[in-house]
Parts: C-alpha cells; sequence; structure tokens
C-alpha cells in the first residue's frame, strides 16, 4: 500500500514531494489531503497585459461550473507576474519553447482561448483537447472560431462598425465564448507581504498617512498616442484638485515612454507631485496604485490594475470602447461627444481630437462625485 502513487492529486508534483509529504510526512496511500483533479482546462491569453488581467474573472466562474478542476494558463512571459498569487489559478506556462513542449503531450478536458491573435490560435489548435472554446487556426493559416458563441467576437475584431456598435462588456463577451454565465465577477490582483510593505515603504518616505492620495496614470504605453490625455488637461485638473480636496496628494504613474511627460508635468505644475517612476516592477508598480484612494487613467493597463484593485476610477476615452470596460459600478467613464469615436486609430488629423474635446472641468468633477 505504500507504495501507491496517486498522480490525479492536484498537489502531486512528479519531481519532488509535495508540500504534505514535505510538511507531515504523509503517503500517497492514505493521504488526507488526497484531492483528485476532474477536469483539466488550460486557458491561452498571452496579452496584451490589461486584456490578461481583465480575463481573470473567468477564473472563479470556471472553479464553481467544474468543482475539482485544475485551470493552467498560458501567458506571455512579461504578463506572467499579474497572475502570480490568483488561488483559482493552478499552473502558469509562460508562452515559449517550454510551454510548447508541454502542451503537445498533456491532454485538457477544455481548452479555451480568448484571444484570436494567430499565434494563440495556433497553440489552440496544437493542443490535446477534448472540447475547445473560443479561437483556432485553420489549416490553410487563417483564425476562426471554435464555437458559434466566439463568432461575435471574431467579426468584431474584423469590422470596425461591429465593433463600435457593441454595448456588451469584454466579460459578458468572453463569458458567453468560455460557455459561462456572468455574474458580475471581478479580475482579481492579490499582493504578497513583500509588495505591500513595498508600499509602506513609499508612504512612510513621503508622508501620505492619512492623505487622500489621487493617482494620475497618464500615459498609454508607446503605440497609443491617441489614447493620451493632454498635458494642459492634467494641469488643469491637477489645480482643481489642490485647490477643492482637502488633505489630496497626487502621484504621477508612467512607463518608460511617459518619463518626458510625467517631467514636464512636474515642471509646469505649481502644485507639489510625486513621481512613482518608470522603474518599478510590474507587482511594485500595483502596490503603488494599491496605495490611491481614486485613479484617472485613460484605457490602457492603469485602468485594468485600478478596477482589480477595487479602486475608485475615473476613465477618460476618446479611440477605444467605453461600451468594453467594466467598472463595477466603483467609477465614472468620461466620453467626448464625437461621431467619431471608438475608431481604434493610434494617430488622428483631427483637430481638437476626442481627447483634446475631454473637458478638465468635467474630469474634476467625476473625481469629486467619488471621492
Amino acid at each position: 500500500m505504500g507504495n501507491i502513487v496517486k498522480t490525479d492529486c492536484r498537489h502531486f508534483l512528479g519531481d519532488r514531494p509535495c508540500r504534505y509529504h514535505k510538511k507531515e510526512g504523509v503517503k500517497c496511500s492514505d493521504c488526507k489531503y488526497y484531492d483528485p483533479i476532474k477536469t483539466r482546462i488550460l486557458i491561452i491569453k498571452l496579452g496584451a497585459m490589461g486584456d490578461v488581467l481583465r480575463t481573470t474573472p473567468t477564473l472563479k466562474a470556471l472553479k464553481e461550473k467544474y468543482k475539482g478542476c485544475r485551470i493552467t494558463w498560458v501567458v506571455d512571459e512579461e504578463s506572467k507576474e499579474l497572475l502570480m498569487n490568483n488561488s483559482y489559478l493552478d499552473g502558469i506556462l509562460p508562452y515559449g519553447p517550454e510551454a510548447l513542449s508541454h502542451l503537445l503531450v498533456e491532454e485538457f478536458d477544455l481548452v479555451i482561448n480568448l484571444d484570436s491573435l494567430p499565434r494563440s490560435a495556433c497553440l489552440a489548435s496544437l493542443t490535446k483537447g477534448k472540447k475547445k472554446l473560443g479561437f483556432g487556426l485553420h489549416k490553410r493559416g487563417s483564425v476562426f472560431p471554435f464555437n458559434k458563441e466566439a463568432e461575435e467576437w471574431f467579426r468584431m475584431g474584423i469590422d470596425d462598425d461591429l465593433k463600435k456598435r457593441n454595448r456588451k462588456t469584454y466579460q459578458e463577451i468572453i463569458f458567453e465564448i468560455a460557455g459561462l454565465k456572468f455574474k458580475k465577477e471581478e479580475p482579481a490582483v492579490s499582493l504578497r507581504e513583500e509588495e505591500l510593505n513595498f508600499a509602506n515603504q513609499f508612504v512612510k518616505k513621503y508622508d501620505l498617512e492619512g492623505k487622500k492620495i489621487i493617482g494620475l496614470a497618464t500615459g498609454a504605453g508607446g503605440r497609443w498616442e491617441l489614447k493620451k490625455w493632454t498635458i494642459e488637461g492634467y494641469l488643469k485638473l491637477i489645480e482643481r484638485i489642490d485647490k477643492e480636496i482637502k488633505n489630496a496628494k497626487i502621484l504621477l504613474f508612467g512607463e518608460r515612454e511617459e518619463v518626458e511627460r510625467n517631467r514636464e508635468i512636474m515642471e509646469r505644475s505649481r502644485t507639489p507631485l510625486i513621481n512613482t517612476g518608470h522603474r518599478n516592477t510590474l507587482r511594485e508598480f500595483l502596490s503603488l496604485l494599491n496605495l490611491c484612494d481614486l485613479v484617472v487613467t485613460g484605457d490602457t493597463l492603469a485602468l485594468h490594475a485600478t478596477v482589480a484593485l477595487k479602486k475608485k476610477i475615473v476613465v477618460l476615452f476618446g479611440p477605444t470602447s467605453s461600451s468594453e470596460i467594466e467598472l463595477y459600478v466603483r467609477g465614472e467613464k468620461i466620453v467626448p461627444d464625437m461621431d467619431c469615436l471608438c475608431c481604434y486609430k493610434e494617430t488622428c488629423d483631427k483637430h481638437p481630437n476626442c481627447m483634446e474635446n475631454i473637458s478638465p472641468g468635467i474630469v474634476f468633477q467625476a473625481v469629486k462625485k467619488l471621492l
């Protein structure tokens, strides 16, 4: 009996003893922690980072629908830290040769690919799965929907008019694709103790204890210039916050692409600001964002991270869909009155363009309302 090895247990590691054997010396044959895997599920969602975060609500719903399931997620290396410490996720496979080798061997009961990118679709088609949902790659090299529920999202990806007319949130759409009922499940980020300590040190350094902390995520990465609000808009908003919101402290957030942008805001502002910098790790960025009582941002990673951290938020929309974004009753969407919104253009020759048409006064009123 002592030689029995239960390889179907979710705690079985294969190359080393499980944690319960190490901790208590238990054997497979009579282990009280034995937890057989009933359904093996693979999620393929490689990137971008914000999309990875806003896909995490599916994990809770899958765990509830498929009792005793094991969920593995294939994700880009740069995005894997967004999934760390998620209690609903059993395994993370960073996209690359190792992941491909693994997927050519293991068989899954359910494969869900929520990316219509060719590389994601290719992975889904190569993986052994009894049932597949989402998107695959045809032998002729084109992406196609595995199931009828994926057809709507597939068509929106190739038809700007359909994308513009859509009124469903991203979560509603992907839940339909995955065969789930959306019950307002939320994205999740679970910070570790060392990350919370990092944020606490930041609070001490800048004397933020007891302050009303407002974060301004001023950029949108290198690709989407049109998603950025104007520097003048941020400066006027900062002035109003300083004058009218008691005990407020403002943090600037940005990536490498926003170094000069945030430097200019710092130099031109008559209000003392705190620049969180661009050298923080992804998890450090999340821990600093978690300090905020409210965040003002465009449609970028900061939006999805703020929602996942359950913070109040004001989101500035222009070239991308405001309808797709679920704020869980903790935020306000600022959408200018223009016919050309949701164009998904990276640049624009209209003046004023959609982001230039966003009034600092309207943004401030949204901030004041939420605080």
